[in-house]
């Protein structure tokens, strides 16, 4: 959606907003689904908002502004939001629990006020012209206006090809940017200020720790998180993948639902990437009405869809199996909860264990070089998840910093592979331009007690929100569907970030204190299993099914005359993914970078792109 933003108080008053603001916000109605129409004002109309995401505490803060004197007019969440900054100014960000982006308007004073929720759940982008601010909840409001060129960002393009999505504040297109999250961005008198009001304070809490009193504690506020959640008037169910995350969910759903709880899954026919055994455990567990889908050998359908929803280049390819579970659940139920942020709160990921160790090295300067080489060929001949391609990322890692170890682990391209990618037009136009800045800055930040909380805390603050939320957000979005995560309450994350290191992993234990929590809930051996991740059999299929497309996609005249990328670097890449060398990732970001170029410039198609008998992709 996409209109100017000029509006009339309800009595008729003249209330007039920047006409030169152009909004572009949907919302899936789920709470006061009758009254709830947007935009939401004051009573004397002076104030205009208008909302997207969901507020769980409106009850409450609508009882205390009923108490102070104001008039609701609606029971929904929205119109909270105009009383309260009557109440608290800028301030009342911090009364809302909740995933929201907004636009508030404030008549008497002509300023608006833009802020989007702490952990970055709900997008918003903005940029300026001529003076004029402009802002939208979609990219695709934003460059459908003639006068915005929708130039890529040279600069936004190599960080996209380091981290498969791009960071904010960039966006792909020159000229708009992200508002990063946990940020208020205040527009007056065509001058712009952008704050952050919120970040997760990961300093160690001080005095004795005792686990049990912990893990009672997180029962607790995972419990009242997930209730928080189930608040709504349409279907709700739950996403379970089988892992410790959703299951944990599912569980307190069950405890806390008069009805069986509705759960979805996802698997795989290759055994190496499937749950759906522990997935059906779990439901069988809790007595879920259980659904599944598993997912065809070639995601070729699903490509053209996936490039016209995501607004910006996307490489994460669990994305693929998020958006058919988002799909197949939208048929039942229009609310999901998910396990999403466990990882990175309790320390889930394999990598956290992986720096810790290599953190116990010490490696002469002069060998760090050769260790890298012998680290990365072992890297490229291994498969996924096996020994040899552990030992290679130990190799790799031995000899960097925490911060650059992480920055390793976390890219698709490295500094040098993208120089041996780009034309020598493109290398000038990032020249002196560093991704690793990003995560130096991220650590800099961090007020963690070690490197294991503090590459947490990175991790919090760069790949949640900028590939995992943005994942689940526009997949669901896409579906009609609504997403929420209780292990993001800000509650539970800052009660969980105090938690010193040893209560995150233990001994070769990940997720400790979470595992000791659940110990009641789900069975050991469901809890004591490697975790799997929701990773998809990439390199096979690159080798297979989506062979010639990535082949069309990425040699043909079209790409060629980009400018950007060397055409003899990526028939190379190409020939020795083919040949046995793993380059999956890399072949998978460029593709996702060039399906993306074709569906949204430089036409600006008026439907979605299709793919066709030949297997190459058309607009209609």
């Amino acid at each position: 959606m996409c209109e100017t933003i000029t509006h009339r108080g309800p009595d008729g008053s003249g209330l007039h907003v920047e006409p030169s603001a152009v909004l572009g916000m949907r919302r899936l109605a789920v709470v006061d689904v009758a009254g709830g129409d947007q935009p939401v004002y004051s009573e004397d109309g002076a104030v205009v908002a208008v909302f997207n995401g969901e507020i769980y505490n409106f009850a409450e803060l609508r009882a205390e502004l009923l108490d102070r004197g104001h008039r609701l007019a609606a029971s929904g969440d929205s119109e909270c939001l105009v009383h309260l900054y009557e109440e608290y100014g800028d301030a009342f960000v911090h009364r809302l629990r909740g995933m929201f982006a907004f636009a508030l308007w404030d008549g008497r004073r002509r300023r608006l006020l833009l802020a989007r929720d702490r952990v970055g759940k709900k997008p918003l982008y903005w940029g300026m012209r001529s003076g004029s601010l402009r802002f939208a909840s979609e990219l695709k409001a934003l460059i459908d206006d003639p006068r915005w060129r929708g130039e890529v960002d040279p600069v936004a393009l190599h960080h996209y090809l380091t981290f498969q999505y791009v960071p904010a504040p960039w966006s792909i297109f020159e000229g708009i940017g992200k508002l990063p999250p946990g940020s208020t961005l205040v527009w007056q008198d065509g001058q712009v200020r952008v704050d952050r009001y919120w970040r997760l304070d990961a300093t160690p809490r001080l005095g004795p720790v005792v686990a049990a009193e912990e893990a009672e504690r997180l029962r607790e506020l995972l419990l009242e998180a997930t209730r928080l959640r189930m608040i709504g008037e349409r279907p709700i169910g739950a996403f379970l993948s089988g892992g410790v995350d959703s299951s944990a969910v599912v569980a307190a759903m069950a405890r806390q639902s008069p009805q069986p709880v509705r759960t979805f899954c996802v698997g795989f026919e290759e055994t190496g990437f499937d749950e759906r055994e522990h997935a059906r455990e779990v439901a069988a567990l809790y007595g879920t009405d259980h659904s599944e889908l598993v997912l065809p050998d070639s995601p070729l359908d699903v490509l053209p869809t996936l490039a016209w929803h995501f607004d910006e280049p996307f490489a994460d390819s669990s994305a693929i199996p998020t958006f058919l579970v988002a799909k197949m659940s939208s048929r039942e139920v229009t609310v999901v909860l998910n396990g999403d942020g466990a990882d990175e709160i309790f320390g889930g990921y394999r990598r956290y264990a992986l720096l810790q160790r290599a953190s116990r090295l010490w490696v002469p300067p002069t060998a760090a070089p050769v260790l890298d080489a012998a680290g990365r060929s072992l890297r490229s001949l291994s498969r996924r998840g096996s020994l040899l391609r552990r030992v290679g990322w130990g190799l790799e890692l031995a000899g960097l910093p925490t911060a650059d170890r992480y920055t390793r682990l976390m890219s698709y391209f490295t500094e040098r592979q993208k120089r041996e990618i780009y034309t020598p037009g493109q290398r000038g136009r990032v020249a002196g331009v560093r991704s690793g800045a990003i995560i130096e800055r991220a650590f800099e930040e961090s007020f963690a007690g070690c490197d294991l909380t503090r590459v947490m805390d990175v991790d919090v603050n760069t790949y949640l929100p900028g590939d995992l939320l943005v994942k689940v957000d526009l997949s669901t979005m896409a579906n009609s569907l609504e997403a929420r995560s209780p292990f993001l309450d800000h509650v539970l994350m800052e009660w969980a970030a105090g938690l010193p290191g040893e209560l995150k992993i233990r001994g070769g234990t990940s997720k400790y204190l979470l595992k000791r929590a659940l110990a009641d809930w789900l069975p050991a051996h469901l809890l004591q299993r490697q975790k799997m991740g929701f990773g998809v059999p990439l390199a096979s299929w690159l080798r297979t099914g989506l062979r010639p497309l990535a082949h069309d996609l990425l040699t043909d005249a079209t790409a060629r005359n980009r400018g950007i990328f060397d055409p003899r670097a990526v028939a190379r890449l190409l020939s020795e993914h083919a040949r046995g060398r793993d380059h999956s990732n890399r072949i998978w970001t460029l593709m996702q970078f060039e399906l993306w170029h074709r569906t949204h410039l430089p036409a600006r198609p008026t439907v979605r792109p299709v793919v066709d008998g030949q297997r190459r992709l058309r607009s209609m």
